[in-house]
């Protein structure tokens, strides 16, 4: 990772923020974006740049307005002087049982986990393919097994990943296209998962019978970018065995 430049989307918190630490441990210059998490991005890019000076920026934008997504890369580019690595890691996530669904929950739903990759990847084709560089999707195990009532998230995961499978044939052969698919890592911040009895029972039906952690979705995306030269088109599940076990 060494000198790499790098642009982690919703990299403020969460297993954005472990990404950003891991890669940036390693020597990469980080670019963290975010859309409202301005005091989590201000405190991360302290803390890495408080380890390394001038290693780490943060670059504000909201990735539903596909205005903005050319100006984010040209100013990772200004800012670093080049672009070696996208992750696309923003995401929403909240339940739509069909019921209720509505085209704000579509629109935020498929614009932040797919639309907004799709022209993000378009936006840094042309550096990227320069620089040979890559990008990493993180997607979702319910990507092929759709979550109960959370249809919208899973049908943009399911459209993630094979938006990562076309981007690796579009973008070969300068530029290796992936994806990481998280099973239990993290809750979800909602109030509607607080039901200890529930959760207990979702990481019951993992084979390691534990959760992750954010560490190991990090350690996965490096390995994608660093030790796996010969890898693209491929979504890497990092779950714990859950996928074959739901």
């Amino acid at each position: 990772m060494q000198g790499k430049a790098v642009l982690v989307t919703g990299g403020a918190k969460r297993v954005g923020a472990a990404i950003c630490r891991h890669l940036h441990a390693s020597g990469a210059q980080l670019a963290v974006h975010f859309r409202s998490s301005v005091d989590e991005a201000q405190a991360l890019r302290d803390e890495l740049n408080a380890l390394r000076p001038d290693s780490t920026e943060i670059f504000q934008a909201d990735l539903l307005n596909l205005n903005t997504i050319p100006e984010l890369i040209n100013n990772v580019i200004a800012k670093f002087g080049k672009l070696d690595v996208l992750v696309n890691n923003a995401s929403s996530f909240y339940a739509t049982p069909l019921a209720n669904i509505d085209i704000h929950q579509w629109d935020d739903l498929l614009g932040t986990n797919l639309k907004a990759p799709l022209f993000l990847a378009q936006a840094a084709a042309t550096e990227l393919r320069h620089r040979h560089g890559c990008i990493v999707n993180i997607v979702d195990i319910h990507a092929e097994r759709p979550m109960q009532g959370h249809l919208l998230y899973s049908v943009a995961k399911a459209g993630l990943v094979a938006l990562t499978k076309g981007l690796a044939q579009e973008m070969s052969p300068q530029v290796r296209v992936n994806a990481v698919a998280p099973g239990v890592i993290i809750w979800p911040e909602s109030t509607a998962w607080q039901d200890q009895d529930q959760l207990r029972k979702i990481i019951a039906h993992t084979l390691l019978k534990r959760k992750g952690a954010p560490e190991d979705i990090a350690r996965a995306v490096q390995f994608l970018i660093v030790d796996a030269p010969y890898i693209t088109g491929h979504v890497l599940a990092v779950d714990g065995g859950r996928n074959v076990n739901l």
